[in-house]
């Protein structure tokens, strides 16, 4: 079986040392194989649950869930566990990403708009936010709307 230093995993994870500690410190991953000198030695099952968890991270998972997630271990037995801890965290994903696009919808591009158009610039060649986003709101009054950064046209 192929084990792995703390350096070989941080590099394979993208994680920092610091971050490989504090996950196995803190109960968010199963405590780490030492080798006879007592140095961590991460096997393959270790990266693969350590890139999971650095994904699950990513998506805004707090690391008291991602504890809860860790201690339920890898068996069949706590599968319908893990599978609602997963399902109840992608609806809170898909919220906050609905509440993104509605702000860049809403105000952000509109702002952009704006500017450029005050600039003398052409348009926002503004990249696509996905294939179920709704078009950009062209003229909204918090589009608008000065904001407190704004200066009056002279």
């Amino acid at each position: 079986m192929t084990h792995y230093t703390p350096a070989q995993a941080a590099e394979r994870t993208g994680m920092s040392l610091d971050t490989l500690r504090y996950y196995e410190k803190a109960g968010v991953i199963a405590p780490v194989a030492r080798t006879g000198g007592g140095r961590r030695a991460y096997s393959e099952a270790d990266l693969e649950r350590l890139v999971l968890v650095g994904c699950l991270r990513r998506t805004g998972m707090p690391v008291a869930e991602l504890r809860r997630y860790g201690a339920l271990g890898t068996g069949s037995g706590t599968a319908a566990q893990r599978l609602r801890l997963l399902e109840e965290h992608d609806v809170r994903v898909l919220r906050t990403v609905e509440q993104l696009l509605a702000a860049r919808r809403d105000l952000l591009l509109g702002k952009i708009d704006r500017y450029r158009s005050e600039l003398g610039l052409p348009p926002y060649p503004a990249p696509a936010a996905g294939p179920d986003s709704a078009p950009p709101a062209a003229d909204t009054a918090a589009a608008r709307a000065p904001d407190r950064h704004d200066t009056p046209a002279s």
